[in-house]
């Protein structure tokens, strides 16, 4: 009976594992959304000020 509790226990942790990856590339996401939603909206004068133009943006997006 405990060879059945063990893999019941390790599909448990699997089953956690995956939909930490998932909670993971979901909140790497909106991350990546929001940065690009930000820098967007700034001038090219106000990202020239930071060492960007409009095309390093999803490049940044992507870092985060």
């Amino acid at each position: 009976m405990s060879a059945v509790e063990m893999s019941h226990s390790r599909a448990a942790g699997g089953l956690g594992l995956v939909f930490a990856r998932v909670t993971a590339m979901v909140s790497a996401w909106n991350d990546a959304r929001i940065t690009r939603r930000e820098l967007s909206q700034l001038t090219d004068r106000e990202l020239s000020d930071l060492g960007l133009t409009r095309g390093d943006i999803e490049r940044v997006a992507r870092s985060v």
